[in-house]
């Protein structure tokens, strides 16, 4: 669609709105100026306000949010609901009625729900579409009314340190307001990457102003990311998967040279060594022991710590004397390295450090891990009501596939919470999610899983474009975006925010908003009053907004309000930042924490009674991962893979932005001695395979990533030619479907790949 200018319009008036960009779990929630002129979008600009102090700054959103009117009017933007009618995965569909539509999902929904049970229906994950009136949980809401469905826990973002930060600490509300990030004097960002992951708008700039505080600020990271260049005063280069060995030499040398806060450790802490572990433990191997090797004869030195990580001795005892004396410090874990083999191992290592070194409850500091801050704990969520599940059975985020090949003989060793699966899954339906294909874990057998219609019966896809997901389902249901329905954000994780999200544009073709779509659904159902409670989209907006105003916003606008002021956001400025674990830092005894002890855990009693010391030990080491440098496969595949966040992409929204695209080519990033050991140049095609798949795609020669690592970011579009080849640059073509031992979590960032010139003979 052509895009009209505002200054030649037939009535020649633009309206100016503030919105809030889509988003779509970007990290971020920002600010937008919709420039409207007869019904159509024609530009978008950032925040225009005037003030910017540290209570209450501008949210200023990234080039994503600029690009997005390319996205808004997309020509591949799905316009009409479809059918399939070739083979799953190939693409062919044809365009059928609305009425077509609904009526057969809801009886395929009624069909399997009376064959299977409603355990065999399965909504996965999505954040695609990402409002209190959009996205994936309309359909919960949907199939819950109705009669359950098969639940999940977790997410793919941040399952391991979602799961691990409460073995020590009792609870993920463990950080500080960022306005706190300026009290600080150093500040570890570990595998974190604020300039393109996010983690909520703005969190760069306060780093940025927290430097020019007098913080000294180190990235440890085996690329040179945009954060490393623009917000740090020194970049460390560590191999992926053995940042919890760095983490223990750190805490050695602190041992060995009497840095540690000794007082803290004995008042705050159980487990760090014989001297306090928990009754009935005292012959259990303490953090002590692990450091000095009592037990396994290793001393988790410096030089152990270098032939495993690649950070040189000197580098690692530098930066251990650092965080012990500069205070108050912060180490920040960014959430890359804990979608790994044993994610759960670096972020309980994290907030040990942060004890050990006394950084716990006090201004300036960082108690790590997930570090949700207090008071509320960060973005606590839709409020649109979901309803009550009937079914109480729920399986990791990740496993969907195992329940669709496997369900009934899922157990508690395999991470089912419930009743036990009377059926495999039989019908998915897929709101506003790439997760089937793109971004679940190794796509060649995800394919094939979907393929197969006698295990999956029915998929429904419910999205603006047709994804590699959407290639695979039965029914395709046309969403409109959120500039053409009424919706409402909360903040990400830090701000005290709420951006108002009015409807803007009508709805491109016959596309539909989600709660619509759903609602239609609903009404063949039998449950379409008590779905839409007698409300639209609007209505509900206004609904939400006195649930907000009750709870936590009081004085928050009404969408009236909303619209004549065209405010488009509304927040409560943080003037006195909370700091997490104060109470409990000025008097434990009468503020104990939520865990056993009531203290920190550095020794978990939990996790001792798992029994599986090797892969869930009761104090955090560092575990050869099941794929790595280390072990046989590095014989053939000797590079380790790590699939970033970029700035062209929000996951796997807006890779057919051809804007963004052309900014940021789809490149695989290897260091020149590497590519010199290959006879790779810049810019040449190349292969990327291991045993699960392989990929052609440009690379870049950079030095800017460490040896023996390439980057592969990720969430591009799977596009696999005739033989299976992909040419999109995928990364999930290359990933396992193995979980972490404990959380349950995926392990996408564990892969062993070969790169190798175009035209080379395959071993």
């Amino acid at each position: 669609m052509k895009i009209r200018d505002p200054h030649t319009s037939s009535n020649n008036q633009t309206r100016l709105v503030r919105t809030c960009c889509p988003a779509h779990n970007c990290g971020g929630r920002c600010l937008l100026v919709a420039h409207v002129s007869d019904g159509i979008i024609t530009r978008l600009e950032a925040d225009d306000r005037t003030y910017d102090g540290i209570d209450n700054p501008r949210l200023l959103a990234c080039v994503r949010g600029h690009a997005y009117l390319r996205r808004q009017y997309h020509p591949d933007r799905l316009k009409y609901p479809l059918k399939r009618t070739g083979e799953r995965g190939e693409a062919r569909f044809q365009r059928i009625s609305w009425e077509e539509a609904l009526d057969t999902v809801a009886g395929e929904i009624q069909r399997v729900r009376e064959t299977y049970g409603s355990s065999a229906l399965f909504v996965p994950y999505g954040t695609g579409s990402y409002s209190n009136t959009n996205g994936s949980h309309l359909a919960r809401r949907l199939f819950n009314l109705s009669g359950g469905h098969l639940g999940f826990y977790n997410n793919y973002s941040w399952a391991c340190i979602q799961r691990a930060t409460p073995t020590v600490y009792g609870t993920n509300i463990t950080g500080n307001q960022r306005q706190d990030w300026l009290n600080s004097r150093y500040i570890l960002m570990w595998g974190w990457n604020p300039a393109e992951m996010i983690d909520d708008t703005n969190s760069a700039w306060f780093i940025k102003l927290a430097r020019e505080h007098g913080a000294r600020v180190v990235a440890v990271d085996p690329r040179k990311t945009n954060s490393a260049v623009g917000l740090a005063d020194e970049w460390i280069p560590i191999r992926p998967g053995t940042d919890a060995a760095m983490m223990s030499a750190m805490a050695f040398v602190m041992l060995q040279e009497n840095l540690l806060a000794s007082d803290f450790i004995a008042t705050h802490c159980v487990g760090f060594d014989r001297n306090q572990m928990p009754p009935g433990c005292e012959n259990q191997e303490s953090y002590q022991d692990y450091l000095l090797g009592t037990l396994d004869g290793t001393p988790k030195t410096p030089v152990w710590a270098e032939t495993i990580t690649g950070v040189p001795r000197e580098t690692i005892v530098h930066i251990a004397r650092e965080y012990a004396t500069i205070k108050p410090a912060i180490l920040y874990q960014g959430y890359g390295m804990q979608r790994r083999a044993y994610g759960e191992q670096v972020v309980r290592a994290g907030c040990v450090l942060a004890a050990i070194t006394g950084n716990v409850g006090i201004s300036g500091g960082w108690a790590s891990g997930l570090a949700f801050p207090p008071p509320l704990g960060g973005n606590r969520g839709t409020v649109f009501p979901k309803g009550e599940n009937p079914v109480n059975t729920r399986i990791p985020v990740a496993a969907w596939t195992e329940a669709v090949l496997n369900g009934p003989n899922l157990g508690h060793a395999d991470g089912l919470k419930g009743d036990p699966l009377k059926s495999s899954i039989k019908l998915i339906y897929a709101i506003a999610t790439n997760a089937l294909i793109n971004q679940h874990m190794n796509i060649n057998r995800s394919a094939a899983v979907l393929k197969d219609k006698s295990l999956v019966e029915f998929i429904v896809v419910q999205d603006q474009f047709l994804t590699p997901t959407a290639r695979f389902a039965d029914i395709v249901l046309p969403a409109c975006t959120s500039f053409e329905t009424w919706g409402v954000q909360d903040g990400w994780k830090y701000a005290e925010t709420l951006l108002f999200m009015p409807k803007l544009v009508e709805p491109l073709g016959e596309s539909r908003s989600d709660f619509r779509i759903c609602a239609g659904i609903a009404e063949r159902l039998g449950i379409g009053k008590e779905f839409s409670q007698g409300m639209d989209e609007r209505q509900w907006v206004d609904w939400i907004l006195d649930r907000y105003r009750e709870d936590r916003f009081p004085g928050l606008p009404t969408v009236d309000e909303f619209l004549e002021s065209n405010a488009g956001v509304f927040t409560l400025p943080i003037e006195e930042p909370a700091v997490a674990f104060t109470d409990f830092r000025h008097d434990p005894e009468n503020n104990p924490l939520p865990t056993p002890s009531g203290k920190i855990e550095i020794f978990s009693i939990e996790l001792l009674n798992l029994n599986q010391p090797g892969e869930i030990p009761p104090v955090p080491k560092y575990i050869q991962e099941w794929e790595s440098p280390f072990g046989p496969e590095a014989e053939y595949y000797p590079l380790q893979v790590v699939g970033s966040h970029a700035l062209q992409r929000v996951h796997s929204t807006h890779d057919n932005n051809d804007w963004l695209v052309e900014a940021f080519p789809q490149r695989v990033f290897l260091n020149p001695i590497d590519a010199e050991v290959r006879k790779i140049r810049d810019g040449e095609m190349v292969r990327v395979f291991n045993d699960r798949g392989e990929m052609v795609l440009p690379c870049r020669v950079t030095l800017r990533i460490m040896p023996g690592v390439v980057n592969i970011p990720q969430g591009a579009w799977w596009s696999p030619d005739q033989n299976g080849i992909d040419h999109g640059g995928s990364t999930n073509v290359l990933t396992a479907e193995r979980l972490t031992p404990l959380a349950f979590g995926n392990a996408q960032h564990t892969i062993m790949v070969q790169i190798e010139r175009i035209g080379k003979a395959r071993r």
